[in-house]
């Protein structure tokens, strides 16, 4: 009974934080650019291709005026309140909720793909302890893919046959206009379809067991077979620490990773389209989003944050603390973000969970109300005229650590979520494929005259 009520009180929390954020954005205007595109459209881009709008989707959605958060139509809370990171998952490929049926046939295969031994043997002959996690992840992902055994070399050059070389569309030497559709245009193949999905769906589930045997390896353990009797969120705790959750941390760790699913043509997201459109594998396009999650400007402020958490203490040193800071110019980690100038709807799921999870945690309460003291003086100070919200980092943090997990594993988990969402817009994008082929304006010298290595100063 007592399960049951914390379960109860979980979606209660996530339909209130609904509410509430709705309210206070209620005032800012109604979407307007998410009509379909027709080519060549004129957008301003600023460096490293701020601005530059690259495809349509209809896979995820951020406003970030009203503090939305859409996959596939269905509002992050409401996913959150309800569903489950298999059932989000399916969503995220399928553009719509699964059956009963549809959610069992899923489930089946994602516990199927998750068996990797052969991959976890590999992994285990290398020196996991002595590799960053990340580093660790990407490698395991190198690995599932040689699990595949010789058919993924030929895999994605068959997807679409009569693929041309990467050549430009558009002479160097004339301003870039851009073209309705490709020079070259093939149709898709059915059934390398369907194995792309089915590969797709093996980074999903593999790449979970490859996580748990990392921690397993790095704290001196042997990995642990996945329980075909738990749901994703469980085994991910279970492969990872050795226990099974109770039904209060499964139901937190899975609305963590409906969290972190999908955000949009982010970095990560954009690295994994970009090599997934020369038709390199989606191995290969996978081991290239968690690279670029690995930078510090993408993943990893939850991990700085509970430095920060640390560092302070107590309650009664955030003024000082906060103060300093300011004078000296720094930054609060998770705090602030790219797109959202309203409060981060990721931010307003995990704060009470993180708040309900540390209830029964007197050595994490006091960490807890740190973080509620620093996002007073950060509201005050800059939340109305700066539009400085917490972000999906701030709290995200203490939830892992009130669940048991090591600040080094807040990024790795990040991207076990978040291959939901690369593989995802990988198969929307590759059903009108075009290799990404950005152009750079050269401002150097030319027709310089060749000096002898004799002669050169």
């Amino acid at each position: 009974m007592v399960i049951d009520n914390d379960l109860k009180q979980i979606t209660q929390l996530i339909l209130e934080a609904k509410e509430k954020a709705h309210q206070e954005t209620s005032w800012e205007p109604k979407p307007e650019f998410t009509q379909s595109l027709k080519w060549p459209i004129n957008c301003s881009i600023g460096p490293g291709l701020e601005g530059a709008i690259v495809c349509d989707t209809k896979i995820g959605y951020v406003n970030g005026s009203k503090g939305w958060l859409i996959y596939q139509g269905y509002d992050i809370f409401d996913l959150c309140a309800h569903s489950s990171f298999e059932e989000v998952s399916y969503l995220l490929f399928h553009g719509s909720l699964p059956t009963k049926d549809e959610l069992a046939s899923f489930k089946q295969k994602l516990n199927l793909y998750r068996n990797i031994p052969q991959t976890i043997r590999q992994l285990d002959s290398f020196n996991i302890e002595g590799m960053s996690p990340m580093a660790s992840l990407r490698l395991g992902s190198e690995l599932m893919r040689q699990q595949k055994g010789n058919l993924i070399e030929e895999h994605m050059q068959f997807l679409y046959p009569g693929i041309s070389a990467d050549e430009d569309s558009i002479p160097m030497e004339k301003k870039p206009i851009g073209e309705e559709k490709a020079i070259y245009e093939f149709e898709s193949n059915e059934k390398e379809s369907t194995e792309l999905l089915d590969s797709c769906y093996q980074c999903i589930a593999g790449l979970s067991s490859i996580m748990g045997a990392i921690v397993r390896l790095r704290s001196g353990h042997l990995p642990l077979e996945p329980d075909p009797d738990l749901g994703f969120a469980a085994n991910l705790l279970y492969m990872m620490s050795g226990k099974k959750p109770t039904p209060l941390e499964e139901r937190v760790m899975d609305i963590c990773l409906i969290l972190h699913a999908e955000h949009g043509i982010n970095a990560s997201t954009f690295a994994t389209m970009v090599v997934a459109s020369t038709l390199s594998d989606i191995y290969f396009s996978v081991g290239a989003g968690i690279a670029a999650l690995n930078g510090p400007l993408h993943g990893g402020a939850n991990q700085q944050v509970i430095s920060t958490l640390e560092e302070i203490k107590s309650v009664d040193n955030v003024k000082a603390w906060y103060k300093k800071l300011r004078a000296e110019n720094g930054k609060v980690m998770g705090f602030g973000h790219r797109v959202y100038k309203a409060y981060d709807p990721r931010a307003r799921i995990l704060e009470p969970l993180a708040k309900l999870l540390v209830n029964d945690k007197p050595q994490m309460q006091e960490m807890y109300s740190i973080a509620k003291s620093i996002e007073a003086e950060v509201m005050e100070d800059m939340g109305n005229e700066k539009k400085i919200f917490p972000n999906v980092d701030f709290y995200s943090g203490i939830v892992y650590k009130a669940l048991g997990i090591e600040p080094e594993y807040y990024t790795p988990i990040f991207a076990v979520s978040r291959v939901s969402g690369w593989t995802a817009h990988v198969v929307e994008y590759l059903k009108k494929n075009r290799i990404f082929r950005p152009r750079a304006i050269y401002v150097g010298d030319y027709l310089n005259e060749f000096i002898s290595i004799e002669k050169r100063k």
